[in-house]
C-alpha cells in the first residue's frame, strides 16, 4: 500500500468529500485492510499416515502412509513449508460428516476402532478396493477438518488458498458406502460445508485423479449449485469404476442437467498437451460463465507420468499450469484436497509444482510438444457437443457427437491390477530426477519494476520496485543502435530510455516482470522487439491490443504477433502475424472466447521466453479483458511479462499492475454471451490456423 494513503491531509481531504468524521473512515481503511487475503495453508498431520492395511490384498495396498510423508517431506526439501500457512487439524464433527454421508453409514465407520483384524477384514469386503484400521476412523475424521478447517481459512480471508494433504482420500465415497480406498467424501463435505456455513451459491469442483469421482457425482447430480469436473481413465467403460454414468453424456439430471462435466479417456499414455486443451476448451470456457465463489479440486495425482493406475505421461509441472488456470477463477479461493497418487516421486513433486504455484512463484515451462492426440480430441469434441445445450459460451459452436471413435474397446485390468514395476519406477525416478533439475529456476527478489512518472507513482502497490536510477548514457547509446534516426531527431527519449531499463532486467532476471509508459507505444514495442533480438532471447510473444503498428520482422519465428483490435487486419493472417478482430459488445465486455479458444492455445503451442503485453488507444477489450489475458500469460515464459501502456491509456495501469504482482482477479460477474459475429471471427481464425498450432484443435473430426 502507497505511503501516501496514510497522510493525514489525504484523510481529511477524503473525510470533507464523503461528509465522513475522521474515526468513520479511519474504520473503514482498517476494515478493508485486515479483509485483504495473502498466503497459503497448508493441512498436514503424520497421524492420518497411521490408517494402513493389514492384511494382504493386491487392490489396496498401493494406498500406503508413505504417500502423505513422502510428499511432506518433499515439501521440506524444497522449503515450502515454511513458506506456508500451518492449519492445526481436527476431527470433523458427526454433522460435518451427514452434509453428505447417512446416519447409518457413519454408525458402520464408527464400530470400526474396536474392531479385531478379523472383523475388519470382513467390514472391507463389504465395500469395493476399502480397507479399515483400527485407526481409519479417526483418520477419516481428520481428513475432513482438516479440508474443513482449509475452507474456513481461505473463505474467512485468513488466507488465498489452500492445499490439504490428507488421508484417506475421499472422492469415490457414497452417501452409503465407502468405496475405492475411500471412507469420507471430503471435497463433497467441503463444498456442502462451504454452501451451509458462507452462503455460497456456486462452488465449481476439479477431480483431475485418473478414477472417476462417481461419488462426488452422485451427491451432486441433481443440484445446480455445484459445477462438477472429472477426467478419468474410461476405455469405452472397461476401466475402474466401469459405469455407464462415466461417459460424456452423463451431464447431470433434472435441475443438475450441464453442471456434470465427465472427459473419458479412452487410452493411456495422455500427455501434457492433452491436459491443458481439455481446460482450454471444455473447463475453463464453461467455469468463467459458471462464475464459482470458491474452486475445490480433487487433487488426485496418479494421473500423473509413472503412476501404475493411471499410466499417463503427464509430468508434474503441468500440475504447476492447471493451477494457475484455476487461480483466475473465484477471485482466487481456491482450495486443493490431495486424492489418489501412488508413485511416491511423481506423486511428491507434482504435490510440490502445485503448491509453488499456490504460493505465487512462476511456472516452469511445460515441457513436451503441445499436440493433442486424437482420442484426446474426439472426448473434447464430444464434451462440448453434449454440453451445447446448456452453456452460452457453446451456443455459436456447430458441433455433434462422434459415434465412430478411434479407440476401440480392449479388455483392461481392474482396479489395483497394475501393480508398480520395479524396472519402470526405477525408470520414472530417474527421469524424474533429472527432468525437475532442468525445469527449476531461482525466483527473483523482485517481482516487479516499473518506469513511470512520479505524479502517477500513488496508483502502484509498496512491493513494486520503481525505477529510479538509469544509466542515461549507457541507455542512449544503447538506443542509438536499435534506431539512431530517432536519437539525432532530438526527441524526449524518456520512455523510450526508461522502457529498456525495465526490459533490461526482466532479460538478465533481475525481476519477474515490468510496465513501463510510453508516449508512441508502437515504437516502443519495435524497439523492445529489436532489443531482445539483439540479445538473442529465442521467442517472443507479442500481444498489442488497441489500434497501433508493431513493426517487426515476422517471418523466422522469434516473434509471435497477436493483434486484437476492432478494426479488420491490415493484411492477412499468418502462423507468426494473428489479427483478432474484436467489436466491442454493447452488452458483454468479457473476452473469454478469444482469450481460451485462440490466443492462449497459440502462446501455449510457441512456448515464448518473453512475453511483451501492448495497450493502445481504442481497445475494445475492456480492462477486465486486459487483466485477464495478462493473468493468463503469466503461465508462459516463467512469467516474464513486460507491460507497453501508451501515456494516454493510464487508467488502464492498476487493471495491468494488479495481474503483475498477484493481485487476484475480480469475478468478472453475470455472463453474456459474446457477440456472435466475434466468436465466428475466432472460430475461422481458429480452424485456418489449427493446423500450424496444435493446440487450437478441439475436436476429432
Amino acid at each position: 500500500m502507497p505511503p501516501w494513503i496514510w497522510s493525514l491531509p489525504f484523510w481529511e481531504h477524503l473525510c470533507s468529500c464523503f461528509r465522513l468524521k475522521r474515526v468513520q473512515m479511519f474504520c473503514v481503511l482498517f476494515v478493508s485492510v485486515k479483509g485483504m487475503a495473502s498466503g497459503t495453508a497448508l493441512v498436514y498431520d503424520d497421524e492420518m499416515t497411521s490408517h494402513k492395511l493389514l492384511w494382504d490384498d493386491p487392490i489396496c495396498d498401493i494406498e500406503v502412509p508413505e504417500r502423505l510423508s513422502s510428499c511432506y517431506e518433499r515439501l521440506k526439501c524444497y522449503n515450502l513449508v515454511e513458506r506456508c500457512v500451518s492449519v492445526p487439524v481436527r476431527e470433523g464433527t458427526e454433522e460435518e460428516v451427514m452434509l453428505v454421508h447417512s446416519s447409518d453409514y457413519l454408525e458402520t465407520v464408527k464400530t470400526t476402532p474396536k474392531m479385531t483384524e478379523e472383523e475388519l477384514r470382513k467390514t472391507s469386503a463389504g465395500y469395493d478396493a476399502v480397507f479399515f484400521h483400527p485407526t481409519t476412523y479417526r483418520c477419516a475424521k481428520l481428513a475432513v477438518g482438516g479440508t474443513l478447517d482449509m475452507v474456513d481459512a481461505v473463505m474467512s480471508g485468513k488466507t488465498q488458498n489452500g492445499m490439504a494433504l490428507i488421508r484417506p482420500p475421499g472422492h469415490h465415497s457414497q452417501r452409503n458406502a465407502a468405496n475405492g480406498f475411500c471412507i469420507f467424501n471430503n471435497v463433497a463435505i467441503a463444498a456442502k460445508y462451504a454452501q451451509r456455513k458462507y452462503g455460497l451459491q456456486r462452488v465449481l469442483i476439479v477431480d483431475w485423479d485418473v478414477h472417476h469421482g462417481q461419488g462426488i457425482q452422485y451427491i451432486f447430480n441433481e443440484d445446480p449449485s455445484v459445477l462438477y469436473f472429472s477426467w478419468h481413465r474410461y476405455e469405452h467403460q472397461q476401466y475402474w469404476p466401469t459405469l455407464r454414468e462415466s461417459d460424456y453424456d452423463a451431464v447431470g439430471q433434472g435441475k443438475g442437467k450441464g453442471f456434470n462435466i465427465n472427459v473419458p479417456w479412452n487410452k493411456i499414455g495422455m500427455g501434457n498437451a492433452d491436459y491443458v486443451a481439455v481446460f482450454l476448451h471444455v473447463l475453463l470456457p464453461l467455469a468463467f460463465e459458471f462464475d464459482p465463489e470458491l474452486v475445490l479440486v480433487s487433487a488426485g495425482y496418479d494421473s500423473g507420468i509413472g503412476d501404475p493406475e493411471g499410466q499417463m505421461s503427464t509430468t508434474p509441472e503441468c500440475f504447476a499450469h492447471l493451477t494457475h488456470f484455476l487461480m483466475q477463477l473465484a477471485k482466487g479461493k481456491l482450495c486443493v484436497v490431495l486424492e489418489g497418487g501412488y508413485h511416491l516421486r511423481s506423486l511428491s513433486e507434482s504435490v510440490c509444482m502445485t503448491l509453488k504455484t499456490l504460493l505465487g512463484d512462476p511456472l516452469p515451462r511445460l515441457s513436451g510438444e503441445m499436440a493433442p492426440c486424437l482420442s484426446a480430441l474426439e472426448s473434447i469434441h464430444n464434451v462440448r457437443a453434449a454440453h451445447k445445450p446448456y452453456w452460452k459460451c457453446l451456443m455459436h459452436e456447430d458441433i455433434a457427437p462422434l459415434q465412430d471413435l478411434s479407440t476401440r474397446a480392449q479388455l483392461i485390468p481392474p482396479l489395483g491390477a497394475g501393480k508398480p514395476n520395479s524396472e519402470e519406477a526405477i525408470k520414472t525416478d530417474k527421469f524424474l530426477e533429472l527432468h525437475m533439475k532442468n525445469i527449476s529456476f531461482p525466483r527473483p527478489h523482485v517481482k516487479t519494476t516499473v518506469a513511470i512518472d512520479e505524479s502517477n507513482a500513488r496508483l502502484l502497490p509498496p512491493s513494486v520496485q520503481i525505477e529510479k536510477e538509469k544509466d542515461t548514457k549507457e541507455l542512449k547509446a544503447l538506443l542509438s543502435g536499435l534506431d539512431a534516426d530517432l536519437v539525432k531527431e532530438g526527441k524526449d527519449l524518456n520512455s523510450f530510455l526508461n522502457m529498456l531499463a525495465v526490459l533490461d532486467k526482466i532479460i538478465k532476471k533481475e525481476v519477474t516482470n515490468g510496465l513501463a509508459v510510453s508516449s508512441e507505444v508502437s515504437l516502443s514495442s519495435s524497439l523492445a522487439l529489436k532489443h531482445c533480438r539483439n540479445l538473442k532471447v529465442q521467442k517472443v510473444l507479442c500481444v498489442s491490443v488497441g489500434d497501433m503498428n508493431v513493426k517487426t520482422d515476422l517471418d523466422d519465428g522469434k516473434v509471435l504477433l497477436i493483434n486484437i483490435s476492432a478494426k479488420p487486419p491490415r493484411k492477412p493472417d499468418t502462423k507468426y502475424n494473428i489479427t483478432v478482430n474484436w467489436e466491442k459488445g454493447v452488452e458483454t465486455n468479457n473476452f473469454f472466447s478469444p482469450a481460451l479458444g485462440l490466443i492462449l492455445p497459440v502462446a501455449y503451442s510457441y512456448q515464448p521466453d518473453l512475453t511483451i503485453i501492448v495497450v493502445g488507444p481504442n481497445q475494445s477489450v475492456g480492462q477486465n479483458g486486459i487483466s485477464l489475458l495478462i493473468r493468463l500469460l503469466q503461465g508462459l515464459a516463467q512469467s516474464h511479462i513486460l507491460a507497453l501502456i501508451q501515456e494516454t491509456e493510464i487508467t488502464f495501469l492498476q487493471d495491468i499492475i494488479k495481474p503483475l504482482t498477484s493481485d487476484f482477479a475480480p469475478s468478472f460477474g453475470t455472463y453474456a454471451p459474446d457477440l456472435k459475429e466475434n466468436v465466428q471471427r475466432v472460430i475461422e481464425l481458429r480452424e485456418q490456423l489449427q493446423n500450424e498450432w496444435k493446440l487450437l484443435h478441439c475436436s476429432g473430426k
